[in-house]
């Protein structure tokens, strides 16, 4: 695992040249890349949802595409569309910003659900399909997704088999003190993206993440994992659960986080590490527990705590 070590830690040094104070981050961003998942970073304006993003992409040399969503935005302006050529007397295919290997669908739930179901194709099976033809998608390829939580006029909440393609859900947060202050004097000139430069290739991703395959996931672990996902399915507060889809996806994610540590086998932690991120945005709860204070984070941490580990008998 040595060199997925390596990678991460290269491409954790370079975008915190960008993005500072925020390293627990930037590690669950980079299991989501190892992973070929699709990530929803949720905050409030300002804390560098976008930054980020562009930082990653510099970072790993490989296509960015930046698509600003709004209510008026089309299928076509996602996924491309077919334009009658006159000199050869047909139609040709104009690809959208979905071809990149890296899409930042910014304020993704200001976009209609006619224009965000655009993209749960391209998600969930790396191919879009325009008048009949199905065109497939490079790898690597990965949508950051950014969506404020606060602002609710002129928007359309995510539906639940969208949220479920999405690998994990993060969120930056405010800066502490002395890392605010530190962003302020890296600010004083140029922005430290403008000087930013390549120092891993991005191609490698979807190599790096068949290694990520050899981890060792004891039997025990993946039991636990199995019944977190129950426990979330059975819990009186929530509607749904998380989906198979969902455990799937932690138990990929812990594979990751473990080789980005430089470990060859996952531990109990990681599953708790990771939960937050990759389980609770698949849940949906009561509205009658959302007004009494309840959520979905608080919920999967009652979850975790009343979910007891069997390691076995000790011989």
């Amino acid at each position: 695992m040595k060199e997925i070590q390596d990678f991460a830690q290269t491409l954790f040094d370079n975008v915190e040249n960008v993005i500072i104070g925020k390293r627990p981050n930037l590690e669950l961003l980079v299991v989501s890349l190892l992973c070929e998942g699709h990530t929803l970073l949720e905050d409030v304006p300002g804390v560098g949802k976008t930054m980020l993003a562009r930082a990653f992409a510099v970072s790993l040399g490989i296509q960015f595409k930046r698509l600003q969503c709004t209510p008026d935005l089309l299928p076509n302006d996602v996924t491309g569309v077919s334009i009658f050529d006159q000199q050869k007397q047909g139609f040709t295919f104009v690809p959208g910003p979905v071809f990149s290997n890296i899409l930042l669908a910014d304020e993704i739930n200001r976009a209609t659900p006619r224009t965000q179901s655009a993209l749960l194709e391209a998600m969930g099976e790396r191919q879009v399909t325009v008048d009949g033809v199905t065109h497939q998608l490079e790898r690597p390829f990965f949508v950051l997704a950014t969506q404020n939580p606060v602002e609710y006029e002129g928007t359309f909440p995510l539906p639940e088999a969208q949220l479920d393609r999405f690998f994990m859900k993060l969120s930056l947060g405010y800066l502490d003190e002395a890392s605010e202050s530190q962003m302020l004097l890296n600010l004083g000139r140029d922005h430290p993206i403008e000087s930013l430069q390549q120092v891993v290739d991005g191609n490698d991703l979807p190599q790096l993440a068949r290694q990520v395959w050899d981890v060792h996931v004891d039997d025990t672990v993946r039991d636990y994992i199995v019944r977190l996902a129950f426990a979330t399915r059975r819990h009186k507060d929530l509607i749904l659960g998380a989906s198979p889809r969902g455990s799937h996806a932690l138990y990929r994610g812990i594979q990751a986080y473990a080789a980005v540590q430089g470990r060859d086998f996952t531990l109990p932690d990681d599953v708790k590490k990771l939960a937050p991120a990759i389980l609770s945005h698949r849940c949906l709860i009561h509205p009658e527990s959302a007004l009494r204070g309840h959520t979905n984070a608080g919920i999967l941490k009652e979850i975790m705590a009343d979910t007891p580990l069997d390691i076995g008998e000790l011989e």
